[in-house]
């Protein structure tokens, strides 16, 4: 190929510029030109494409958030579309496409795959919700800020002697809840993964404060319910007050972690390693440490491997 074009699309996430400069970088080091794709798939329609030198990628590696900016298309979703998209591709001489994202973002990588324009799909989401690979761009650095409020809120729960709810973002996924859950210490942490038990967790509360137990903090993840649904539903069948705290678009942001950093550049350079081998409908990302590629089909057809054995641990350690 001489020319590969490179957008995100969908949810910002830490790292994703890491991502674009990787994919730039590899490109030009073995003579492949690049044109940036600005404000994803709705700036690849309207042709808000512009080519990327070296310095147009420097300086990005340890800023959140993403310099090609990003937007929802739901218009995307049509056949017409999709082909005005392709024809922006050819007219700005792209052979192959890297897109940067989550779910969404890897229907519309296959839907122009199928279509015979060859795309690579690179997983940057906090989510960590896209199978086939074990992290995705975005999570570490999500999951870091999770913990660090969860700990500022656990001083002013012990302060005040009261129970918190955090709502934390993962969309149907609980990695997010689940991983800071247990990294942070919390008592409780709910998931769509595991089918919420409201009378064990109002128990375990009720039993907690007979022992004396003054402060208490739970995770729940968006995708069950809101902190405010929850807090309700305690009250009723509890009658304990709790103070909410929904985290919001603060996971999001952000300087990448260095895991993020390293991740992202690996990942980017694979992706244009695989497009110089005239491959496309292919996804990207890690498994046991080593990157992989695999079909882009199969983020969509494989069951998510959920770590509850982690969610276990998490109540055994807090009793």
């Amino acid at each position: 190929m001489k020319k590969i074009g490179v957008l995100t699309s969908g949810g910002d996430s830490p790292g994703m510029n890491a991502a674009v400069r990787a994919v730039v970088r590899k490109a030009l080091y073995h003579g492949i030109e690049v044109a940036g794709i600005y404000h994803g798939y709705q700036g690849l329609v309207e042709g808000k494409i512009k080519n990327l030198d070296v310095g147009d990628v420097g300086d990005i590696i340890q800023r959140g958030g993403t310099m090609l900016y990003s937007a929802r298309c739901p218009e995307f979703k049509t056949d017409q579309v999709q082909e005005e998209a392709i024809g922006q591709l050819k007219e700005h001489g792209i052979e192959g496409l890297v897109v940067i994202g989550g779910d969404g973002s890897y229907r519309g990588a296959l839907a122009l795959s199928e279509k015979g324009f060859p795309c690579i799909g690179v997983p940057g989401t906090i989510d960590n919700d896209i199978p086939g690979t074990d992290y995705t761009i975005g999570f570490d650095t999500a999951l870091n800020t999770v913990i660090e409020c969860i700990d500022k809120i656990r001083d002013t729960a012990t302060s005040h002697e009261r129970t918190f709810i955090i709502e934390v973002m993962g969309r149907d996924a609980g990695d997010l809840a689940l991983w800071a859950g247990l990294a942070g210490g919390a008592e409780t942490i709910v998931i769509p993964e595991v089918t919420t038990d409201i009378e064990g967790l109002v128990q375990r509360l009720k039993q907690g404060h007979e022992r004396g137990k003054k402060h208490s903090i739970i995770i729940v993840a968006e995708g069950v319910m809101s902190g405010g649904d929850l807090a309700k539903v305690i009250k009723e069948k509890a009658d304990i007050e709790t103070r909410v705290s929904v985290l919001g678009h603060i996971q999001r942001g952000g300087s990448p972690t260095a895991r993020d950093r390293v991740l992202a550049s690996q990942l980017g350079a694979k992706a244009v390693e695989v497009l110089m081998e005239n491959r496309g409908g292919v996804a990207i990302g890690i498994r046991n440490h080593e990157v992989v590629d695999y079909e882009l089909k199969d983020a969509f057809n494989k069951e998510r491997k959920d770590e509850l054995s982690m969610y276990t641990l998490s109540k055994e350690l807090s009793i």
